[in-house]
């Protein structure tokens, strides 16, 4: 009878889909996915290194230049010495002259090594030995891609209202595309647009908000709501589930939400990406793995939990209440596309905001920016 019983359990099969589903997930990030958000970290770390050598030794290379031309300047001077000199050039150049000898003078001894005592390499050495061995310092094996450091999307929306005013030249539907991409829960979880994100934690999210949907509907099923279905002969009454589905989908959202901000490593590494300084990169580097380790180790705790929760109570109601199982299932899934479609709409609101305060430069802007940026931190 028991093991009859489990077989209809509806209930029993879906919440233990997710939680395989998580396990699969924990076992993926601990082999792979970890190592691919340190290793995007690492690359990044990289390219803040490289960028700042290239303008040193850019401005090292123009230092080398004014010195030829000081020497050209001095060999002219020898073979002209009593011709009197009609241009300012020499003159001006011969202003520079010392000061740019003792630049260069200074430099000679690490001439073509310009970049091996700066604080970057020194960083770059150091995080060499971060237990990604597959990135080295030596020679071919550094691919230091500048577009790493380019800002994405999501960057750009969460810049400052003046930094935005000089860099952000997007169009509403740019905008409004921007926030479908990457916070839409599903484009977000399946969509092709890379971020800085664990793509298997993003998919498992998807699954973990419906699990969230299914178990917060059973707690409208009361009395009433059982008297209803048996007044209706076990038919399915759209309307009066509207007020439950309503109410289990903003408080899945809620919940679906403090959830995300143990899963998501994207601010962090935005963080270290915006650094503008390359001191003690290591150390930031390694506070950075460690508060990242951290959260996740949290997450997956704190989900384990909640989902053998779930479990428990989903399959001891669909068990006891048999019959009204199709209807948990309907509401569920009814409840879970409304938090699938209302973003579409919702999104307009930051969005308008924000096109009103770019193109208003004054106090009134700010404001309104501020209200877009608020909106879409909290509640998109």
């Amino acid at each position: 009878m028991k093991i009859k019983g489990l077989k209809e359990n509806y209930g029993c099969f879906i919440s233990s889909f997710i939680i395989l589903l998580f396990f699969f997930t924990l076992i993926f990030f601990c082999f792979s996915g970890y190592y691919k958000l340190k290793k995007e970290v690492t690359d990044i770390l990289y390219a803040l290194i490289y960028n700042k050598e290239k303008n040193e030794e850019s401005a090292f290379n123009n230092l080398k230049t004014n010195k030829n031309k000081i020497k050209k300047i001095k060999k002219r001077k020898k073979k002209k010495k009593k011709k009197p000199i009609k241009s300012n050039l020499i003159t001006n150049d011969n202003i520079q002259e010392v000061e740019l000898e003792n630049k260069i003078n200074n430099n000679n001894d690490n001439d073509g090594q310009i970049t091996e005592n700066n604080e970057g390499v020194k960083a770059a050495q150091k995080i060499k030995f971060m237990e990604v061995p597959e990135i080295r310092l030596e020679g071919k094996n550094i691919i230091l891609n500048e577009k790493k450091l380019e800002l994405k999307d999501f960057e750009i929306n969460s810049l400052d209202y003046e930094e935005a005013i000089k860099l952000d030249k997007r169009k509403f539907y740019e905008y409004y595309f921007s926030l479908v991409k990457y916070n839409h829960p599903f484009t977000f979880s399946f969509g092709p647009f890379l971020d800085y994100n664990s793509r298997i934690i993003k998919i498992f999210l998807f699954f973990c908000s419906f699990s969230l949907d299914f178990t917060i509907n059973t707690f409208f099923f009361n009395d009433d709501t059982m008297h209803k279905i048996y007044d209706d002969k076990g038919k399915y009454n759209f309307l009066y589930q509207i007020p439950q589905i309503l109410y289990s989908s903003i408080i899945s959202r809620i919940i679906d939400s403090i959830i995300k901000i143990l899963a998501i490593s994207q601010d962090n590494i935005v963080e270290i990406k915006q650094e503008k300084e390359n001191k003690d990169l290591d150390k930031k580097y390694q506070r950075l793995m460690r508060k990242l380790k951290f959260k996740f180790i949290l997450f997956f705790i704190i989900t384990f939990i909640i989902l053998a929760l779930f479990w428990y109570y989903i399959t001891c109601f669909c068990g006891i209440y048999v019959n009204t199982q199709i209807h948990l299932i309907k509401d569920s899934v009814i409840s879970f596309s409304i938090g699938l479609l209302y973003p579409f709409g919702f999104y307009l609101i930051p969005g308008i905001l924000r096109i009103f305060a770019l193109k208003t430069e004054n106090r009134n802007g700010k404001c309104l920016y501020k209200c877009s940026s608020f909106i879409e931190s909290y509640f998109v």
